[in-house]
């Protein structure tokens, strides 16, 4: 077992679909991730991905997010950041660096190499960071919203997800999602780790003092169905407070200038790019 596990580990590189050609002027997935605005919605990204139990006592056993939360951050965007932006040699890195970090996580009842458990942390990438940009930007034309879909899928193949794996069409996706949002279980372990996750962990004060916002926004991304497995209440008042405070959000960000608003993808890239010459931790 130990054998097949690092020649994954060597081997596994980025798995390229074969897409038609981008139209000038449409918004594809470099365009779509770069947006600052999508780390708005992490927090309910994680939550999602916490509450499949597979993840959820992964992270909760090997994770140094609750130590290192602004570390970990770094490396999730790094990941995100380098598979749809990077060249192909820093994507092949990162996927053999990532894959390294996973040798340990395993345990009876899960396995970081399990491509099921990797298509659903793909799929809530995908997913949020659609439902955040059609917030900010409205309703991409059909024909965007599929290309974007479709590029998508490398969160996932990128690691062990075949390309089989990612639904056919967005139809099959959302009814995956569907099944997924109604049977995801949320048990006292991994709701102790979400609530130190959601206060801070061992975060600088800057980050602490800022954490009720980000807590706010987080519940209030989340379906009520996942707010009631990690048990986070959530009023009417609360709901017209999220709505309030997304419209306002959303009409200030987007008269910000583009190189502004993706000042984080050239930041977690530029960082990355000092790390691999420095030979330092990257991941």
């Amino acid at each position: 077992m130990g054998t097949r596990t690092e020649e994954r580990v060597e081997t596994s590189a980025p798995k390229t679909a074969v897409l038609p050609p981008i139209p000038p002027g449409s918004v594809n997935l470099e365009d779509f991730v770069g947006e600052s605005m999508l780390l708005l919605g992490a927090g309910a990204t994680v939550l999602l991905q916490l509450a499949e139990p597979g993840v959820g006592y992964g992270v909760a056993d090997h994770s140094t997010t609750l130590q290192r939360p602004l570390d970990r951050l770094r490396t999730t965007m790094t990941y995100v950041y380098a598979v749809t932006l990077g060249t192909e040699e820093e994507k092949k890195a990162i996927v053999r660096l990532v894959n390294k970090a996973h040798v340990p996580v395993r345990a009876e009842s899960y396995n970081a190499f399990d491509p099921e458990l990797q298509l659903w942390v793909a799929a809530t990438l995908y997913r949020n960071g659609l439902d955040m940009y059609e917030r900010f930007f409205g309703k991409l034309p059909d024909a965007e919203a599929e290309r974007i879909y479709r590029q998508s899928a490398v969160y996932g193949t990128a690691l062990q997800v075949k390309d089989d794996m990612w639904p056919a069409t967005r139809a099959e996706f959302d009814a995956y999602w569907d099944e997924k949002i109604a049977t995801l279980r949320v048990d006292d372990k991994v709701r102790a780790y979400t609530r130190g996750l959601l206060s801070g962990g061992d975060s600088p004060l800057p980050v602490r003092i800022a954490m009720p916002l980000q807590r706010f926004l987080t519940i209030g991304l989340l379906p009520q169905r996942i707010r009631d497995e990690f048990a986070l209440p959530w009023s009417p008042r609360d709901q017209r407070r999220f709505d309030r405070l997304m419209a306002t959000f959303g009409a200030v960000y987007v008269k910000v200038p583009r190189p502004v608003r993706q000042l984080s993808a050239t930041y977690y890239l530029r960082d990355m790019r000092r790390r691999f010459a420095a030979h330092k931790h990257v991941i």
